[in-house]
């Protein structure tokens, strides 16, 4: 008589235990990264609540011999940076679809876009008559910006990032979370660009 082979690799039953151990575990990174992301909406939201205690407040809010600031190329700079939002969602749409030539070139237009809005913002902050220490408005507008510049820049890096991925065989096919975290990552950079474009530039 053979003997009856009992190890885990023959059973079906214990199998199929094995693999719905693992399915019940969901990845919740992604879920961190937006708890990550509501956590620096906070640092925003405050910085936003101090710029507006101090305009409403100071009897000399701009610093001598300014007036306002140049809206022209700053609203530019808003289109461009708000439609990229736009050519980031349709590169997602075109892996999703296992496209990645669709992806690559949406993907690497957004980080145009994105590079653009920082070279605008470079070009912008060298014509300014009045610089950091200024008076408190000086200091606001450098803070603010240059806070949202720096996301703007840690954006356009993870984007490369994941660019240089999908050179990689089958490399998204284990997942897609560095996209979808750099792609919400990105939504939320042009969200506070909004709020700080109307807070700075168009409340004047």
């Amino acid at each position: 008589m053979q003997p009856v082979d009992t190890s885990v690799n023959d059973n079906p039953i214990l199998e199929i235990t094995h693999e719905s151990v693992h399915t019940e575990h969901p990845d919740n990174r992604l879920f961190g990264f937006v708890v990550f992301l509501l956590s620096e909406s906070v640092i925003f939201l405050s910085f936003f609540a101090a710029y507006i205690v101090y305009k409403t407040s100071s009897l000399n809010w701009l610093p001598d011999g300014v007036t306002g600031l140049e809206i022209r190329e700053p609203a530019i700079n808003t289109v461009v940076l708000v439609s990229s939002s736009f050519t980031i969602y349709i590169a997602e749409k075109f892996l999703h679809k296992k496209q990645l030539w669709g992806f690559r070139a949406f993907w690497l237009l957004t980080i145009a876009m994105g590079s653009y809005f920082l070279y605008g913002q470079a070009v912008e902050w060298s014509g300014l008559a009045f610089g950091f220490g200024d008076g408190v408005f000086g200091g606001s507008f450098y803070l603010l910006t240059g806070f949202h510049g720096l996301h703007v820049l840690t954006g356009v890096l993870l984007q490369l990032i994941m660019l240089g991925r999908s050179f990689f065989p089958k490399e998204y096919d284990r997942g897609l979370y560095g996209i979808e975290a750099t792609s919400l990552f990105w939504h939320f950079v042009d969200v506070i660009w909004i709020a700080l474009f109307t807070l700075i530039y168009v409340w004047q």
